[in-house]
């Protein structure tokens, strides 16, 4: 179970939220800090709070290969995984971009390239193992 946090959460009460996610963590909860690097982007954040994965916002992954957006997914990606946490990139729609972000070193990857958005009944169904054919039993001769 991956519980996503937003930046703008940590902010109202930082010591209480702290206390509550480090009880989720000794539940087995892994803990993810969302759209990191759009909202308040405090790097005290990552000391801080008890994250295992950190996710690039879509807008950075949006804008891959323009600019200096490369190098600010790179030093993503080179901060997380030197904290401890693996990295995802979301948003990703195109085969050039899950091929920059593996370049850059991304441990995980979400977007329209993998899969829509569906209800959870098509997922489950998605994901079930195929059923064997039916055998139909020959005729004796």
């Amino acid at each position: 179970v991956v519980l996503e946090v937003t930046e703008g959460i940590l902010i109202d009460d930082p010591q209480e939220t702290k206390n509550r996610l480090d009880a989720l963590r000794k539940l087995g909860v892994n803990i993810a800090l969302d759209d990191f690097g759009t909202g308040y982007s405090s790097l005290s954040y990552l000391q801080k709070f008890p994250f295992n994965r950190v996710k690039i916002d879509r807008a950075f992954v949006a804008s891959l290969g323009t600019g200096n957006t490369g190098a600010i997914i790179q030093s993503i990606v080179t901060l997380g995984h030197a904290l401890g946490m693996s990295v995802l990139a979301e948003g990703v729609e195109t085969d050039e971009q899950r091929v920059l972000l593996r370049l850059a070193g991304c441990d995980e990857m979400q977007g329209y390239l993998f899969a829509r958005p569906a209800p959870a009944p098509e997922i489950v169904r998605a994901l079930a193992p195929p059923t064997p054919a039916l055998r139909v039993p020959a005729a004796a001769s």
